[in-house]
């Protein structure tokens, strides 16, 4: 399945569009994890497991969403957008969702 951001696809005639497809992951932060990125805030560097997190959401969200393109007949999803959100009361959870157009192309 070709997933791009952008509206067309090179080389590619876009001959059907079956709609508006979106996949959403929702991942919880533990405390472990929590403490140890406070850690790094404190003593600088990145932070590599939020960031193994945002990279699964990304993942999982893509997935679910080329999912539900290929359920309608899709063998691509363009002008696809992901969006980042954290939720909860101390934004402990982390949602990330996947949107774009499920289309077929020749």
């Amino acid at each position: 399945m070709i997933v791009t951001t952008t509206f067309t696809i090179e080389g590619k005639r876009t001959s059907e569009y079956f709609g508006i497809v979106s996949g959403e992951a929702i991942m919880g932060a533990n405390m472990f994890r929590d403490f140890f990125a406070n850690v790094r805030d404190i003593v600088g560097g990145r932070s590599g497991a939020y960031e193994k997190v945002i990279r699964e959401a990304k993942s999982v969200a893509i997935e679910e969403m080329t999912s539900e393109a290929a359920a309608l007949g899709a063998n691509a999803v363009i002008g696809c957008d992901l969006d980042y959100q954290t939720i909860g009361e101390t934004g402990s959870m982390l949602m990330v969702v996947a949107s774009g157009t499920a289309v077929r192309v020749d």
